[in-house]
């Protein structure tokens, strides 16, 4: 099984639904998984729950997602 995908809308197909709640690991704005994060708001999925040390700012990381 190959772990290795095009992208991260690939990488996320068939796990996203609404209502879920997902970890989200980083250090401030270091390291954050900044596509996933993209692909996770631009999927529509509604009503998440998120996890994590920092909302990181308006524009940018899972500031994105509130």
């Amino acid at each position: 099984m190959s772990k290795v995908y095009p992208d991260a809308k690939a990488a996320l197909d068939g796990l996203l639904h609404d209502n879920m709640t997902t970890a989200v690991g980083s250090f401030g704005l270091c390291g954050i998984p900044e596509n996933l994060i993209a692909a996770l708001r631009d999927s529509g999925v509604k009503g998440l729950t998120i996890v994590g040390n920092n909302a990181s700012v308006d524009d940018f990381g899972m500031g994105l997602l509130l």
